[in-house]
């Protein structure tokens, strides 16, 4: 049975704006409440359709004003930053985060109406390190738990989603562990990263690198929120890639760095604005971080429509590439054609060298005199 009344937390950003337009047009749903602290885009206001937009911080106690008043039964939690400069500094950023989950989540609570919650969580849960399994289950934690930043945030809520659900039972809640998000219209730390010319990568290191397309990200919040599956599922496109192919496929300039400076690099381009990407941010870049995806098939019932790799291919039609793709294959030819060419000299000078070495049969009589 589809929910009556919806709430989506977060908006103003891309990915919740979208997810409340596509609830929008289902008939079925009576009203969508978009609440953000900022007002959404002139585009996507219009993009937005039939969707109410309430200015609100879920930090205020009045979030249980607006989920009582327009008796809510589902909300979709979505305002989560998964960066400092989005957010003003760390200390907003967690204060939005924690904060904000707990106000909601208390609201959620003292609300009867309520009988779904849809939790956008992330895979950063389960850290990264060199411990790592080479693939995560749901019922698996971080080798390495994360000491701070988004990751932290995230364990955080995910604890206050699971105390929330002990509480109120009959609450049906799902808890969504996405991977890297990428695509054209998406804006996400990765694809900054992506972003920039020269790609500074851990020296000695190739992390795998699992993405998810943003359709596939909006088809599978749409399918839970609208569904009735509770858990905790793991969110990710098939297959994985390494980063340095990430890095050619986009085109971009590959720069490794030890490991030590990589952290006053991270200072830097946060600093001047190039990305904001953090130290833990850094450590899924050397280590890398692949989820299995058993659980979104079978029991969620949800098929990615794209593979890592096709995600990608789709996100690199808006990054033009700084080195011509043309010079990458005309490149890779020369080379593969000197590679060809040496092998098949060493192989005629090895077989010119052997036959002159090898020595002549001798006659029976002479081996008659040796073995005298």
């Amino acid at each position: 049975m589809p929910p009556a009344v919806v709430l989506v937390t977060g908006v103003s950003r891309w990915l919740g704006g979208a997810l409340a337009a596509e609830l929008a047009r289902n008939p079925a749903i009576d009203r969508v409440i978009g609440v953000d602290t900022v007002p959404p885009s002139a585009e996507l206001l219009r993009r937005l359709g039939r969707t109410e937009f309430v200015r609100a911080d879920i930090r205020n106690p009045l979030i249980g004003k607006v989920i009582n008043t327009a008796s809510v039964d589902t909300v979709v939690h979505m305002n989560i930053s998964s960066t400092p400069a989005g957010s003003g500094g760390r200390g907003p950023m967690k204060e939005l985060n924690v904060i904000g989950t707990m106000q909601l989540l208390a609201a959620c609570q003292r609300a009867p109406s309520v009988r779904r919650l849809v939790l956008k969580s992330t895979s950063a849960v389960y850290g990264a390190s060199p411990r790592d399994p080479a693939v995560f289950t749901e019922a698996m934690q971080a080798r390495r738990v994360p000491s701070g930043g988004f990751a932290k945030d995230s364990l955080d809520i995910e604890g206050y989603v699971r105390s929330f659900s002990r509480r109120r039972p009959d609450v049906g809640v799902a808890v969504l562990r996405f991977t890297n998000f990428i695509g054209p219209r998406i804006d996400s730390v990765l694809s900054g990263f992506l972003r920039m010319p020269v790609v500074p990568t851990a020296l000695g290191y190739d992390a795998r690198v699992q993405l998810l397309h943003e359709d596939d990200a909006l088809g599978v919040l749409a399918q839970a929120t609208t569904g009735d599956f509770a858990g905790t599922v793991n969110v990710g496109g098939e297959g994985t890639l390494l980063l340095s192919q990430v890095i050619r496929r986009l085109g971009r300039l590959q720069l490794p760095v030890p490991s030590p400076a990589l952290g006053s690099l991270g200072r830097l381009t946060r600093r001047f604005g190039f990305v904001d990407y953090s130290p833990e941010q850094m450590r899924f870049l050397s280590f890398g971080r692949v989820v299995d995806t058993t659980v979104l098939h079978t029991e969620f019932g949800y098929t990615p429509r794209y593979t890592t790799a096709e995600a990608l291919a789709d996100y690199a039609h808006t990054a033009p590439p700084v080195i011509p793709p043309e010079l990458v294959v005309d490149v890779t030819a020369r080379a593969q054609q000197l590679v060809a060419r040496a092998g098949s000299v060493a192989s005629s000078v090895g077989t010119t060298v052997h036959g002159r070495l090898r020595p002549a049969p001798a006659s029976p009589g002479l081996r008659a005199v040796r073995d005298a």
